[in-house]
């Protein structure tokens, strides 16, 4: 394995990073901007989640993976896998905090970051997957 590969997935890992601290942080001030001139909790956290959703598809699909397949396919792809990171999530929540009685701050933080990896990894190898070198060729 040349130097240059082994060095791509500590590059993607710190991009993925990079996106997520960035959309993360502008959302969740966002957030305390549109709470505080009066928009619902509810609302605002529903139309951000969505924005994020969109940037971080973009942003990830080139500047972290550097996907050039089809955006179609790929964006079905990143929806079933929002979808599968929101519903760790919700389990883990409710695992930890309804049924076991942690505090949902602590077991929130904790989701977080176990989201993120469980996310990277899927947006790795299943919503952005490398190309594959070899080409189809009739004989």
């Amino acid at each position: 394995m040349s130097h240059t590969a082994r060095r791509k997935p500590l590059r993607q890992i710190f991009s993925y990073l990079l996106v997520g601290a960035l959309t993360n942080l502008s959302g969740f001030g966002l957030y305390i901007l549109l709470t505080y001139l009066g928009s619902t909790p509810k609302w605002t956290m529903t139309v951000l989640y969505s924005a994020g959703a969109i940037i971080g598809f973009f942003a990830n699909r080139r500047f972290t993976f550097g996907h050039d397949g089809h955006v179609g396919s790929a964006g079905v792809r990143y929806l079933i896998a929002q979808l599968l990171g929101y519903l760790l999530n919700f389990i883990l929540l409710l695992l930890f905090v309804d049924w076991l009685g942690f505090s949902h701050q602590i077991v929130q933080a904790i989701a977080i970051v176990v989201v993120a990896v469980f996310m990277f990894i899927l947006s790795r190898a299943f919503v952005f997957p490398p190309r594959t070198t070899e080409s189809w060729r009739v004989r």
